[in-house]
C-alpha cells in the first residue's frame, strides 16, 4: 500500500531491454534506501515495482510487458526522473489517500497553467474513465495524491503548491505527456457497485 506523498526522484541510469520485458536500475538517495531489500515494493510514478537487486544505492526493477503498455514507464529514457515513495508501513502517518500503486490509465497533459506559487494543470481522459472522475475527489497522478479541482467533460484539472513541484517530477510536463493515473480505490468501487445495481432494474 502506499499514501501518494512522494518521497523524492530517482534518476534512471540503466535500461535492459529484453523481448516483452526490460529491467530498469535508478540511483536511489542514500535517505530513501536504508532498510531496503530485495522483494520490496517501491511505488515508480505512482506504479508498484519490486526491488530484483541492490548494489549500494542502485535498485533493479523488472517490468513485465504488461507495465510497459499500461503505463507511461516504458516511455522512459536513461537520464529521466521518476516520481519514488517506498511502501507504508504500519504505525506511518497517513498524509494523501490510500493507493494501490496499480494504474488503471493514462491520461495526457492538455495545458499547464502557471501563476505566482501555484500550478494548474489540465488532463484530457479518456472517454471510458470518465465516470470516475468527481470534483473534489482524490486522484493518483503519476504517484501523487492529488484532490481534482474543475472536471469539464473529458478533462480536469489539479492544482500543485512549490512543495509539490520541487518535490516531483509533475514540473517539468507539459502538453502531450503521457501521465500515470490511479483512481481512488473507494471512489472506483462505489461507482461501479451502483452501475451494476442499476443495470439490474
Amino acid at each position: 500500500m502506499f499514501t501518494g506523498i512522494v518521497q523524492g526522484t530517482a534518476r534512471l541510469i540503466d535500461i535492459i531491454e529484453k523481448k516483452n520485458f526490460r529491467t530498469h536500475i535508478i540511483e536511489l538517495d542514500e535517505s530513501l534506501v536504508h532498510g531496503i531489500t530485495t522483494g520490496a515494493s517501491v511505488a515508480h510514478n505512482g506504479c508498484c515495482l519490486t526491488v530484483t537487486a541492490i548494489d549500494g544505492n542502485k535498485l533493479a526493477f523488472d517490468l513485465m510487458q504488461e507495465t510497459l503498455q499500461v503505463t507511461n514507464l516504458g516511455e522512459l529514457q536513461i537520464g529521466d526522473q521518476v516520481n519514488i515513495e517506498r511502501a507504508a508501513r504500519f504505525g506511518d502517518e497517513i498524509g494523501g489517500h490510500q493507493m494501490s500503486g496499480h494504474i488503471l490509465f493514462t491520461a495526457n497533459v492538455h495545458e499547464v497553467i502557471l501563476s505566482d506559487n501555484n500550478c494548474r494543470i489540465w488532463f484530457s481522459i479518456p472517454e471510458q474513465y470518465q465516470r470516475f472522475i468527481f470534483s473534489k475527489g482524490y486522484i493518483g497522478i503519476d504517484g501523487i495524491s492529488l484532490t481534482i479541482g474543475e472536471v469539464n467533460n473529458s478533462r480536469f484539472n489539479v492544482n500543485l503548491i512549490p512543495e509539490t513541484l520541487s518535490r516531483t517530477n509533475i514540473d517539468s510536463r507539459k502538453p502531450g505527456d503521457r501521465i500515470n493515473i490511479e483512481i481512488d480505490p473507494q471512489t472506483q468501487a462505489i461507482v461501479e457497485t451502483v452501475e451494476r445495481i442499476m443495470a439490474t432494474k
